[in-house]
């Protein structure tokens, strides 16, 4: 193992444990939306049911499951590919460190929709629920597309021919 990989094994370990969670949330939340979708929390073969009805729509639950599933599998890509990022070592542990809170940032405001009528989280309003999921997807959001400019750039820019 060369003093790269050994140099980012524990972001990239850190990074398959939140991508593990992220899906493991993703689980919960289907869980929450078959509940809502059959208007009970009951789970065969276990004897008994909740009369419950879940609060939310189709779309927003849906949304929220596929949010953590999505944003758990791209969190463990990057942790496939991170010695591959042209960055600096220093740069690659910040890369692991934002790109776990991007995904926990969008996973949690996705899931705030469903939960709390009127938190889409798609502008400010005078809704508290909708304003933490607005602040959350304004993090997440602003701190993807600040890293991919810079990853992107690193990566497309041409090679230095004196440093070859």
């Amino acid at each position: 193992m060369n003093t790269l990989d050994q140099q980012l094994r524990p972001y990239r370990r850190m990074l398959i444990g939140h991508g593990a969670l992220l899906i493991l949330a993703a689980g919960v939340i289907g869980f929450c939306w078959l509940f809502f979708i059959i208007g009970e929390i009951s789970l065969w073969p276990i004897p008994g049911k909740i009369d419950y009805q879940f609060p939310g729509t189709m779309d927003s639950w849906r949304m929220a499951h596929l949010e953590a599933l999505m944003n758990g599998t791209i969190v463990w890509m990057v942790a496939a590919i991170l010695p591959l990022i042209p960055l600096s070592v220093k740069a690659l542990k910040r890369t692991a460190y934002s790109i776990v809170i991007v995904a926990w940032s969008i996973v949690i405001a996705s899931t705030l929709d469903p939960i709390f009528p009127e938190s889409r989280g798609l502008i400010p309003s005078s809704s508290v629920t909708n304003n933490l999921a607005f602040g959350l997807f304004f993090v997440g959001i602003a701190l993807v597309m600040g890293l991919m400019s810079v990853i992107a750039f690193k990566a497309l820019r041409r090679e230095d021919p004196s440093s070859e």
